[in-house]
């Protein structure tokens, strides 16, 4: 069996509420429901924040290649949980052993790796590893929540 699954860009939107210029996942390649999903984000010169981050020396900010992976993993949860989610939210609860290896620059293909850990109730917990050319650029444990958007 394969674990291809290309859902594109449209099927995206229809799952994350995110939109331009926040919307850091452009293609999911792969998907194990409960198990792992692999997808990617295309960084080109045209982001907006490579103006200021930084004139002359474009670096994709660490903390929106993380935002990229919690993207990720709330795809993951979304097709990996049994009932409809409907009008609910993902929401980011926790960050740990982040580190970032390598500079993520226009030009590049960030590939977003997200792992299952483990989940109880609405709380979720994953491992994310995003990659260029193989080599790992940013790594972390993150949790999330699933939300009611009304609570919110």
């Amino acid at each position: 069996m394969s674990n291809e699954f290309n859902l594109d860009i449209k099927k995206i939107m229809e799952m994350l509420p995110h939109r331009y210029p926040f919307l850091l996942v452009d293609r999911v390649l792969e998907l194990e429901p409960g198990v792992r999903l692999k997808a990617m984000k295309n960084v080109t010169m045209n982001e907006n924040f490579f103006q200021g981050h930084f004139p002359g020396l474009p670096v994709m900010p660490g903390v929106l290649q993380l935002e990229a992976l919690a993207q990720t993993g709330g795809i993951f949860v979304m097709n990996s949980v049994e009932e409809e989610l409907g009008d609910k939210v993902f929401l980011f609860t926790g960050i740990n052993k982040v580190k970032f290896r390598k500079p993520v620059v226009p030009g590049d293909q960030l590939i977003l790796n997200v792992y299952y850990e483990k989940n109880k109730m609405n709380i979720w917990k994953m491992r994310g590893v995003a990659e260029v050319d193989g080599v790992v650029v940013c790594q972390g444990e993150f949790s999330a929540a699933v939300a009611n958007k009304g609570d919110m």
